[in-house]
């Protein structure tokens, strides 16, 4: 076998396409839980699925809605969203989720952009769409979710006639159709329409889902317009026939409640959300949950400290986005056997399993507390060739700072392109590897180790640094809650000023003078943020990225000057 067959083998040995999964998982475990709906105490078994995408294809096709036809959701039920995502797939259309919380001209621009055939849409969310609907180009039929009336000018299609029982249409799907147009988080600027085929999910999902058997439960509160709640959370569970625990965003009070309650196995965690949970008081019973394995992107510094409190056996890391799916990827073994997750908690796959799991797809499986650099990511998957590259496109060095670039060795597993964006397009595949837009290292052992976004790349008086350099140090401050740092063009010269916005620690308060004198030991003087902010509260995205374009615009838009370093 050619190493182009055996890496497709791996690839699609238990499958292509999430349509099929859910399908096999239906005849095979019918009334196995695939969603509990944690808000309400819903739950959906896979036939129940398979019935409610059945009927919602169906019945799609039976009203004109033909293979590739764009479906954008509205919606911010992740319970209905899921029987809605895989019914739009089985119908052959493409699934388009709308951010929840966006109205007016943000949600104006990114229907214009997508152009869907139609609108599934919350019924309190039908103001927010009329309110636009005359800014609309071309304006969609709308599919009116239950709830309270509201009156709008779309054409509509009632929601009950789609779920009426009706079989599946035959739609042959293949790995290159379009599954997906998922918007870029829109943190630097106007978000991008990222087209991806149905292996793009795959491919995304395959390291998360090797870690699971059908006897773990998939912990998820991020949101379905997302990729890490849709797919990484939704498709990856229901692949391998698992349980989804799904709630409607993240409570660091309720987190370990839910996860007890609903014997969460697998978590990801995001950014802020560790902080969260390991600023609550330490308690006896912190080891006493089934959590057994979490993924955090990009890895903590404290990670080992978080998983030996909290019982986590192991740690997953790696690189993912929209774009690229999940190239990179490292396991972290961070107890030995026994001493995380009790052993009356504890479900799927022992720890001689995991380390076969990642010998088997040639990923790093390392000691947690050897592992002690922030954001690293690990080793390419079998399915990406990955490197380190200047702004010529030439490999830098080990150590040596750069774009991380992709080449993907089988054909769709990463985006198809921008929609409606060409240019954009070609620049992000120019000589044959795909651009990220981060700044990544690689040392001589082969490991990658994120750094930032390539737009938050800081230069000053000759050295380049990141955003995320400044934010750690920062974020010591006893006063200093969450730091977000960004560049603007320096008062002198054709460099950066660092800027940086201080959200104080709940019952602090922050003096900007203060925090520049607190930094003249800890900073090289290049380091030093020239203008110092203090805000209520940082803007963030529902997954807690944070916004800086809005703080840069803030910043620029005022005319003032802050806190001056030394």
């Amino acid at each position: 076998m050619s190493d182009a067959a055996a890496r497709l083998d791996l690839l699609t040995r238990d499958g292509d396409l999430a349509t099929e999964r859910l399908d096999h998982w239906a005849a095979t475990t019918p009334d196995a839980v695939f969603v509990h709906y944690g808000d309400d105490g819903t739950d959906l078994t896979y036939a129940g699925a398979r019935r409610t995408t059945d009927a919602i294809a169906g019945n799609l096709a039976a009203r004109g809605i033909t293979r590739g036809a764009r479906i954008s959701v509205f919606s911010a039920d992740p319970f209905a969203t899921t029987s809605w995502m895989f019914g739009i797939w089985k119908a052959g259309a493409v699934y388009c989720p709308v951010n929840f919380a966006f109205t007016g001209r943000l949600l104006a621009y990114q229907l214009n952009d997508t152009a869907p055939a139609a609108v599934v849409v919350d019924a309190d969310l039908v103001p927010a769409l009329e309110a636009v609907r005359a800014d609309l180009v071309d304006p969609p039929m709308v599919i009116v979710l239950p709830g309270p009336r509201h009156e709008h000018g779309f054409a509509e299609i009632g929601h009950a006639e789609l779920l009426a029982p009706a079989a599946a249409p035959d739609v042959p799907l293949t790995f290159d159709d379009v599954a997906n147009v998922i918007y870029t988080s829109g943190t630097t600027g106007a978000p991008k329409g990222v087209v991806q085929p149905h292996r793009w999910m795959n491919q995304y999902t395959y390291t998360l889902r090797s870690v699971l058997t059908p006897q773990d439960v998939v912990y998820t509160d991020l949101p379905m317009y997302h990729v890490g709640g849709a797919i990484a959370n939704v498709v990856r569970a229901c692949w391998v026939g698992a349980g989804v625990s799904m709630w409607d965003r993240f409570s660091p009070h309720e987190f370990w409640h839910r996860v007890r309650s609903t014997n969460a196995t697998t978590a990801i965690l995001l950014d802020v959300m560790i902080p969260w949970l390991t600023n609550a008081p330490e308690r006896s019973d912190d080891r006493a949950n089934p959590l057994k394995c979490v993924h955090m992107q990009p890895l903590p510094l404290g990670h080992h400290r978080f998983a030996r409190r909290f019982g986590i056996d192991f740690v997953t890391a790696g690189f993912g986005q929209s774009e690229s799916g999940a190239p990179l990827a490292a396991g972290l073994e961070e107890v030995r056997e026994g001493e995380g997750t009790p052993p009356e908690h504890y479900r799927g796959r022992t720890h001689a399993q995991m380390r076969e799991v990642c010998r088997r797809n040639g990923l790093p499986l390392l000691a947690g507390d050897q592992v002690d650099r922030k954001g690293f990511m690990g080793r390419p998957t079998p399915f990406f060739e990955a490197a380190v590259l200047d702004e010529r496109d030439t490999p830098c060095p080990p150590g040596v700072p750069g774009q991380l670039a992709l080449r993907p060795r089988l054909p769709g597993l990463v985006l198809r392109e921008y929609l409606g964006r060409p240019a954009a397009t070609a620049a992000a595949f120019a000589n044959l590897w795909f651009h990220t837009g981060d700044a990544a290292v690689q040392d001589a052992d082969g490991d990658f180790c994120f750094l930032d976004r390539m737009g938050d790349r800081i230069r000053v008086r000759g050295e380049n640094l990141s955003s995320a350099q400044v934010e750690d140090v920062l974020g010591d401050h006893p006063d200093v809650g969450l730091a977000a740092a960004f560049a603007v063009p320096g008062a002198e010269g054709d460099e950066d000023d660092v800027v940086v916005y201080l959200q104080p620690e709940d019952g602090h308060t922050v003096d900007p003078e203060e925090v520049s004198r607190w930094c003249v030991p800890r900073m090289p003087k290049f380091m030093r943020p020239r203008h110092v902010r203090v805000i209520g509260e940082i803007p963030r995205t529902p997954t807690n990225k944070i916004e800086k374009y809005r703080l840069r615009q803030a910043f620029l838009g005022e005319g003032g000057s802050g806190a001056a370093g030394a």
